[in-house]
């Protein structure tokens, strides 16, 4: 028996092959203009926290060689205290030590991918100095990455706000008597 002048048993090899291949096509994500190999999305942001990570370690370590290779050569930050830095600037202040953080416990972090950029919003408690003066506290901060097209991550930009109590903090403080001030009836 034939089909189109073929034996039958040839073409439902044949279409069998060809629904296998674009099967395996879609699964993979190239048969709809996918980038082909390279992260994908979910792998991106473990990669990206994995450098938040790292970055931390570095930050407290004062690791001037793993900052140095993070940071873009174009890198702009803006600092807790309110400094705007380059990557030389930013490197000679922890190699000069007029930066020094030694507690950074982070929470709440989110990592947002848009192409190849990543934007990292976070929550940091921090304690230590800036040029002598303490910036315990806790802070909101912005770390862009830029990923490269070898693959590699560089950050390309920083900023960081200090948290400061919101009003129903301060309200809650007052509710209770305690007005953040020490009890002073004795």
């Amino acid at each position: 028996m034939t089909f189109h002048g073929q034996p039958i048993r040839s073409s439902c090899r044949t279409s069998v092959a060809v629904l296998a291949i674009l099967f395996s096509a879609v699964a993979s994500g190239a048969a709809f203009g996918s980038s082909g190999p390279g992260p994908k999305r979910p792998d991106a942001k473990h990669q990206v926290e994995a450098l938040e990570e790292q970055w931390r370690v570095a930050q407290l370590a004062g690791d001037i060689a793993t900052m140095d290779k993070m940071l873009s050569d174009d890198y702009i930050g803006i600092s807790m205290t309110g400094e705007v830095d380059t990557k030389a600037q930013q490197l000679r202040r922890v190699a000069d030590r007029r930066m020094m953080l030694t507690r950074i416990e982070l929470s709440d972090m989110k990592v947002k991918l848009v192409g190849a950029v990543a934007i990292v919003t976070s929550r940091a408690q921090v304690e230590g100095t800036n040029d002598g003066v303490s910036v315990r506290g806790i802070y909101r901060y912005t770390r862009v990455y830029h990923r490269l097209s070898n693959g590699q991550w560089k950050i390309t930009s920083f900023e960081a706000t200090r948290e400061h109590r919101s009003h129903h903090q301060i309200e809650g403080e007052r509710a209770d008597g305690s007005g953040g001030r020490p009890d002073r009836s004795e």
